[in-house]
């Protein structure tokens, strides 16, 4: 079966090249051009990734993200807009998006992102034992949810990704170009603002003070420790 792809436009000639880029990748789609569609679709729908425009004709991507993350749902989200200025990626980041991709795109980039980013969502599951214990935290592999003292952590897809990360390795110093590789992908671009966003938004769910934290250490000049 195909992984399915959700496009939330409003501009028909992006639509179609998102429907025909997606495509020619084996994936099966399904387009909306409003965010109030998006949040209705999703309800009743499940998707492997979301491709969500920001300048929409009811309301902006951005409250469209906040809403899904809200709900509790961590389908990884991929922006694709034309607003490329810092503030932009930094705020979708932050509200939970997994990755920001300007107009123009190339085609063969956006396909290989897409890919890239389901395939390590899904690699997520992909272990023997169903839960994964470290200290106050756990991991359940079957429903792919995170939890604190037997409480439910939500957390958006790369989110998941960073801290699965530190659950695996407890007390290992990973320097930035190690978490973008385990996490992005790559360390051919490691976006410094992107590491510490999403830092930031672990300290701000799994925290009692992240002004003072406990679990997610930054050990100075190499770059962070999880401390059960």
């Amino acid at each position: 079966m195909a992984d399915k792809v959700l496009i939330v436009d409003d501009d028909p000639a992006i639509c179609k090249l998102l429907d025909k880029v997606m495509k020619s990748n084996d994936l099966e789609t399904a387009i909306v051009n409003s965010g109030a569609e998006a949040l209705n679709i999703i309800e009743t729908h499940t998707f492997d990734i979301i491709l969500m425009d920001i300048m929409l004709g009811d309301m902006e991507g951005f409250d469209v993200i906040k809403t899904i993350r809200n709900k509790g749902i961590s389908t990884p989200i991929m922006v694709v807009s034309g607003r490329n200025e810092d503030y932009d990626s930094l705020y979708g980041l932050s509200l939970g998006a997994d990755d920001y991709i300007t107009k123009p795109f190339r085609p063969l980039v956006l396909g290989a992102k897409v890919k890239a980013l389901i395939r390590r969502n899904k690699n997520l599951i992909h272990d023997t034992n169903r839960f994964l214990e470290c200290g106050s935290f756990s991991y359940d592999y079957t429903t792919m949810r995170f939890y604190k003292n037997g409480e439910e952590i939500i957390l958006s897809s790369k989110e998941g990704s960073l801290f699965l990360l530190f659950l695996k390795h407890p007390r290992q110093v990973f320097t930035k170009d190690m978490i973008y590789e385990h996490v992005w992908g790559n360390t051919i671009a490691v976006d410094d603002n992107a590491i510490m966003v999403y830092i930031n938004r672990l300290r701000n769910k799994i925290e009692e003070d992240k002004q003072n934290p406990k679990h997610i250490i930054t050990v100075r000049g190499l770059g962070y420790r999880f401390t059960p």
